[in-house]
């Protein structure tokens, strides 16, 4: 991934600008390995989660899929081609976008994925796409549950001239294994024991779909131990 002055200069001003507009209690960041391929499965609310993670993330580079109409404002389409955004098409196999995202991964990116593959908005878990599964077990390597709360209040504050609280909290890798057929069923079952890893990191008003932590399974998933 080629970054320019400007790119840097970008993250920087979101870095200072995020700061001065929100409280950011991301300490846990820490927590993302300084090195190699890595998918970061997050929960989606709005539109400040990603610039503010994207720049905080740094110098990790980092990548995500940005549905493709973001493109449709030139503005925007800019500013996604310089932090290398991924377009893709949703609600259909986009085996380019896939290509792309396979191929930031072996050049040792974190790849942002978010399952839900659309913004909540109220800030609540939405029951997960089975697309991250596939993703996941095609590369086969770590992913690291991130979630955040506290945006979906921000374009109220800020109407009020009011500071948001935002909150990240990292959770424990693992990978994956699946030794039986994958079907959509079992990719389902993937999604979802993965959103339950995100969902154990929000408080209970925000895990939405997955506030029955009781029904939490780990069937697929292998954690990381010194890894």
């Amino acid at each position: 991934m080629i970054r320019t002055l400007l790119y840097y200069f970008l993250c920087w001003l979101v870095r200072v600008g995020t700061r001065i507009i929100c409280r950011i209690d991301m300490a846990s960041l820490a927590q993302v390995p300084a090195r190699g391929p890595l998918i970061l499965v997050t929960n989606h609310i709005g539109s400040l989660e990603v610039p503010l993670l994207f720049a905080h993330l740094q110098p990790r580079p980092v990548t995500g899929f940005a549905k493709i109409e973001t493109w449709d404002d030139p503005f925007m389409g800019w500013l996604f081609d310089l932090w290398g955004a991924i377009p893709i098409r949703r609600g259909e196999a986009d085996v380019d976008a896939l290509r792309k995202g396979f191929t930031a991964l072996e050049q040792g990116c974190i790849l942002a994925v978010a399952p839900e593959g659309t913004r909540s908005r109220h800030g609540r878990l939405l029951r997960a796409r089975p697309g991250v599964a596939m993703i996941a077990l095609r590369s086969g390597v770590m992913l690291l549950p991130l979630a955040h709360w506290g945006g979906e209040n921000f374009s109220g504050n800020l109407k009020r001239l009011k500071r948001t609280d935002f909150h990240v909290k990292v959770g424990q890798p693992f990978r994956l294994q699946v030794e039986e057929k994958v079907t959509r069923q079992v990719r389902q079952q993937v999604a979802d024991e993965i959103m339950f890893q995100i969902a154990a990191l929000m408080p209970e008003a925000y895990r939405g779909e997955y506030v029955m932590m009781d029904k939490s399974t780990a069937k697929y998933l292998r954690f990381a131990v010194g890894d």
